[in-house]
């Protein structure tokens, strides 16, 4: 009798709506807010990453990177395509974006966007938001980002309102490892 190594998991149903960008921004990026300052990792640790995930995603069922080993986000956070960016108030973390850059197509993926939950609605949004995105253009041809409906709801038409555009989006059953300990709105259980 063979046993199963199927690890418990919730079955949380989103949609992701794949977008892109395909120019940059005409206007001018509004400032960020005093005292916010925004700051490019040299290297980025492992447990550092951990926490700013963690800590965005917690509300937003951000699972994917919590259930990767330690040495599976450092391969991640060592890949010279990767750059993890982190926006500070008054020397403490407010937020983070990390970027993908695929060279071969001239792409960059916002991979993950986010503020501190004590950031979210203080008005530091739009501006953020277009801080990370003026620097995805930095050598690129064209930018994506995706969101799902257990992000947070001003998300996507965040997004739209910055100048994406939608392309798709597509049902999604994740199966997320009870181990992870996330809470997961009744809205989005199977």
């Amino acid at each position: 009798m063979a046993l199963s190594l199927v690890e418990p998991a919730i079955r949380v149903v989103v949609d992701v709506t794949f977008l892109r960008m395909a120019a940059p921004p005409g206007d001018v990026a509004p400032p960020l807010p005093a005292p916010l300052r925004l700051v490019k990792l040299g290297h980025c640790t492992v447990p550092f990453y951990r926490y700013l995930y963690n800590t965005v995603g917690q509300d937003y069922v951000w699972w994917l990177r919590r259930a990767a080993s330690d040495g599976e986000l450092a391969a991640i956070l060592g890949d010279p395509a990767v750059s993890i960016h982190v926006l500070y108030r008054d020397g403490e973390p407010a937020g983070f974006f990390e970027l993908e850059r695929r060279a071969s197509t001239g792409t960059t993926n916002i991979a993950y966007f986010g503020l501190l939950p004590h950031m979210v609605g203080k008005g530091a949004g739009a501006a953020f938001l277009r801080a990370a995105i003026d620097t995805a253009w930095e050598g690129a041809s064209l930018v994506t980002v995706n969101t799902c409906t257990a992000d947070h709801p001003r998300a996507l038409p965040n997004y739209q309102a910055a100048g994406f555009t939608k392309l798709r989006t597509v049902l999604e059953v994740w199966p997320v490892p009870v181990r992870l300990g996330l809470t997961v709105p009744d809205r989005l259980l199977a």
